[in-house]
Parts: C-alpha cells; sequence; structure tokens
C-alpha cells in the first residue's frame, strides 16, 4: 500500500476529537483546523490552546486554524499532492457538513482529496450509517475518496501524547494510506479495513451499551453484571454488523471489542456518565440540561428501527430506550434482561 505523502490535512470541526486528531497530525503534515467560532480558531492561533474542550494541554505551535470555510478550501484546492480531510463533526452535523463540502469541492479544481470522518452513530430521521451520508453528498464527485477512522480513543488522552490505535476503513487503499501518513508514528499506530459498515456499526451501538453499563453500575450492580453486558452487547453489536453486511472480525476488533471497552469502562466516557447518572435516579433530561451530550442517546432509537427492519434482536438496545424515552425504572429493564428465555450462546451449544 503506498500514496504519496499528505503536504496538507484540513480538519473539519475544533471540538475535542477533532483538535486532537489536528495536533496528531500537524506534527507530520501542514494542517489547518477550521472551528465554526472565530474566537476558537484565535485562540489555537494565539494561544495554542482550546480550553473548552481540551483543558490543559498546549497544542503544537505550528498548528494553525481558521473559521473562513473558504479559506479552509484554498488549503486544500492548492495542494501539490493529495489531500486529506478530516470531518470532526457530530452525527447530528455530518449531513450539513458534507453538503458544504460538496459545494465548495465542485466549484473548484483540486488535487485527490480523502475525506474521512470520525463521526459514531445512527442518522436519526433516515436510519443511515455515516458512510451512506457521506456517499449521498461527495460519492459522486471525482477526486474525491471516503473512509472512516474510528477506534479507542479519549481525546483527551490522544491530545496529552499518550498512545493509541485506531483503524481507517476505505475501499480506496489509498485512503488508508494518506491516513497512514498523516497519523501513524510514535503515539499512534493506525490499522487498516476495507470493512467500512463492521467498523461503523461497532462505533454507533457500542456508545449505547456503554449507557446500558453506566446505568448498571450506578444501580450498583456490580462487575459481574458489567462483565455480562459487555459480553452480550458484543454479540448485539455483531449481529447488527453481520446483517448490515460488516464482517464478525471487525467487531472483535479494535472499533468493536476496543471501544465497546473503553467507552463501558472509562471514566472519560460521556455515555457511561450518562448511563451512571440514570441508574442513580436522576432522569435523562435534567442530565441533559447540565451540559452533558452522549451520542448514544440520540443513536438509540435509531440503532433499534435498524435492527428492526432488518429483523434482529437487540434486548440490550431495546432495555436502554425504553429507560431513556419510555419512562421504565432501570431495574425493571435489568429483570426484564434477566427474565429472558435461555438460549445456547453459540452455534454449537447444546439445546
Amino acid at each position: 500500500m503506498s500514496a504519496a505523502s499528505p503536504t496538507r490535512v484540513a480538519v473539519l470541526g475544533a471540538g475535542s476529537w477533532g483538535t486532537a486528531l489536528a495536533a496528531l497530525a500537524c506534527r507530520q503534515a501542514d494542517t489547518l483546523i477550521w472551528a465554526r467560532r472565530p474566537d476558537s480558531a484565535a485562540e489555537i492561533n494565539q494561544r495554542h490552546s482550546n480550553a473548552h474542550y481540551l483543558p490543559g494541554i498546549d497544542l503544537p505551535a505550528s498548528l494553525r486554524a481558521t473559521s473562513d470555510f473558504d479559506a479552509l478550501i484554498s488549503h486544500i484546492s492548492t495542494a501539490p499532492a493529495d489531500a486529506l480531510v478530516i470531518l470532526g463533526v457530530p452525527m447530528a452535523g455530518m449531513d450539513e457538513t458534507c453538503q458544504r463540502l460538496a459545494r465548495h469541492l465542485a466549484a473548484r479544481r483540486h488535487p485527490t482529496v480523502h475525506v474521512v470522518w470520525t463521526c459514531k452513530g445512527v442518522h436519526p430521521e433516515s436510519g443511515q450509517l455515516p458512510h451512506e451520508v457521506a456517499g449521498a453528498a461527495l460519492g459522486g464527485l471525482p477526486g474525491v475518496a471516503l473512509g472512516v477512522l474510528s477506534g479507542p480513543s479519549f481525546a483527551l488522552e490522544v491530545a496529552r501524547g499518550l498512545p493509541v490505535a485506531l483503524t481507517i476503513a476505505s475501499d480506496d487503499p489509498a485512503t488508508g494510506s494518506i491516513v497512514l501518513d498523516a497519523l501513524h508514528g510514535s503515539h499512534c499506530r493506525i490499522y487498516t479495513s476495507q470493512d467500512v459498515t463492521g467498523v461503523e456499526v461497532g462505533g454507533a451501538l457500542k456508545n449505547v451499551m456503554a449507557i446500558a453499563c453506566g446505568i448498571s453500575d450506578g444501580l450498583g450492580l456490580g462487575s459481574n453484571a458489567r462483565a455480562a453486558l459487555i459480553t452480550r452487547g458484543l454479540a448485539e453489536i455483531q449481529r447488527l454488523a453481520c446483517a448490515l453486511g460488516g464482517l464478525a472480525e471487525t467487531v472483535q476488533g479494535l472499533t468493536g471489542l476496543g471501544d465497546l471497552v473503553l467507552t463501558a469502562t472509562g471514566p472519560l466516557s460521556r455515555n457511561r456518565q450518562v448511563g451512571l447518572a440514570i441508574g442513580e435516579g436522576r432522569k435523562l433530561d435534567d442530565v441533559l440540561a447540565g451540559g452533558m451530550t452522549a451520542e448514544g442517546v440520540r443513536c438509540a432509537r435509531a440503532a433499534l428501527a435498524l435492527g428492526t427492519r432488518r429483523g434482529i434482536e437487540l434486548p440490550i438496545t431495546a432495555a436502554v430506550c425504553q429507560v431513556l424515552f419510555e419512562g421504565l425504572p432501570p431495574r425493571e429493564a435489568v429483570a426484564a434482561l434477566l427474565a429472558r428465555d435461555s438460549r445456547p450462546e453459540s452455534p454449537n451449544s447444546y439445546h
């Protein structure tokens, strides 16, 4: 696998993960990050910090920021070789961002642009996975290749320079190469895959499972219950991923098992924190009103609907939806899960 090293990297979105990836990339390539707010761009340029999203982190002086979308497009379009665009926006902003990017790229000549996204979820209205949203906007443009970057990663740890391993999944091997050239190094190990669907399903449902684990921990149900939820949650993820065309081995890797374990147990996991608050008796509206956001809350109903359309049973996802949106007491949800009929754990088990 080989491709020209990226001379330009553009990151759309100056949240915690977008900023962390931009800080990583700027050590190996000319990197520009786009922030929606001018004051955020000014803080990165002048103070080399993004205190709201990455408190206490000193960003590299070589990282440049702008709030001018045209300047970002110029950075891409004038690259002397392939350019890498990282979409560091949440699932809720994916459609708008891809449409905006498509309009600008269609209007200007540019080298090959490799667009990869980091969001994890299912579109709440259409039920589409991120690659379907990106493909609808960008897939028909000449000189544009697409991929998803995912894996077990807390942005704050990456920004601190702590080790991380991620997976880039794309149908285009050159996209994998360009991400390797931009991000792979002493602190970041990049693996490649062609299983875009498997990577995305793992990233979406692990957030829902993390809420379930948080609820269990908030109820004080212990480590045994958490281990059971992680294990059966992984089986749930695998059922849906394979039904949609993904591979079982992808779910066993970084973007499935790895990301699930991190999000279900890590203290920096917002999804787990939401679950903890619910398990401790707080209402979802109160938790969200306090400023806490979690992609699993937005994803749960859309993922359940996706499974229903495919005839795939997602009992943990269904239980999370009942607790979050239908007022089912968490202990009753746990009791209902335990009361389900026993079944073989694997096809070769006895009946």
